[in-house]
């Protein structure tokens, strides 16, 4: 019996001693976290998305307390409402972001580049990619499989059955940058919404010589170069018979729309006609 009691008394010293080298061990390591790390995680969105360039929406939190202002640092989900918030809880002053909006590189639809194969596999447009072109000859295209619609956690992109290519939302999309990430051919990127919502872009990526881009596709860029010399804001550049819209040079007044002979420059908008007065206005 005794033997008994020097055994619980043993045990509970050994454990009291563990309990005193367990509190002092982590309050010697114990890590401060700022208290306005939570208070900002709270004003974004949640949706761990990756838009901000950071794993998670603490990981973005951490880096804007961190580094005590908001340069370079944005979250598109939130929105400019979102980062005033952020910034009021920093106590610094809100930092001017344009709100970008995913746009789709490719106007290659059912009826523009006709099938020629059949393919018979997983519906994946990763999976299609690896295996072969898909289902047309043109190796740049849309593969029109979906999987930007799947990892868009807004419902902002959707597949349009007569065209068979997704279409963006721009009420819905936040510019996260998921889509982007998704599509293995790169034919979704993100651009300005623009000035009173206006933007032009090349919805093509073919970089093959004019005949085999349309041979294969009738709506492929050509590389002709019309596009290029109609702008007056030397926005546009041809590279790899492609042409290029830069969207901060570009005043998106919409004449190389009406120029391309494919087809392929497309605009959020109606361009207007062909006079030196509209793109004036357009410019100002």
């Amino acid at each position: 019996m005794q033997l008994i009691v020097y055994t619980i008394i043993l045990l509970g010293i050994l454990g009291f001693v563990g309990a005193l080298v367990l509190y002092f061990t982590a309050k010697r390591f114990s890590v401060h976290e700022d208290p306005r790390i939570d208070s900002v995680c709270a004003e974004l969105a949640g949706a761990n998305c990756g838009g901000c360039g950071f794993k998670g929406c603490r990981d973005f939190a951490t880096a804007c307390v961190e580094k005590g202002s908001l340069e370079g640092l944005n979250c598109p989900v939130s929105g400019p409402d979102g980062m005033a918030r952020v910034a009021k809880i920093l106590g610094v002053e809100p930092v001017k972001t344009d709100r970008r909006i995913a746009v789709l590189r490719c106007d290659g639809n059912c009826t523009a580049r006709p099938q020629t194969f059949l393919y018979d596999g997983a519906k994946s447009c990763r999976v299609m990619n690896a295996v072969g072109t898909g289902t047309s000859g043109c190796a740049y295209g849309c593969l029109g499989c979906g999987d930007c619609t799947q990892v868009c956690q807004f419902g902002a992109i959707s597949m349009d059955p007569a065209t068979g290519l997704p279409v963006v939302d721009a009420d819905k999309c936040t510019a996260c940058g998921a889509c982007v990430a998704e599509c293995p051919r790169n034919l979704l990127e993100l651009r300005p919404l623009g000035r009173r919502e206006r933007r032009v872009w090349v919805a093509c990526a073919n970089r093959d010589r004019g005949a085999v881009a349309r041979k294969f596709c009738s709506s492929a860029c050509i590389g002709c170069g019309k596009c290029q010399k109609t702008c007056s804001f030397g926005a546009i550049s041809i590279a790899d018979n492609l042409a290029y819209i830069n969207p901060d040079v570009c005043k998106a007044c919409g004449l190389c729309v009406s120029q391309c002979p494919t087809g392929a420059i497309h605009a959020s908008f109606t361009p207007p006609a062909k006079t030196e007065k509209t793109v004036k206005e357009v410019a100002q």
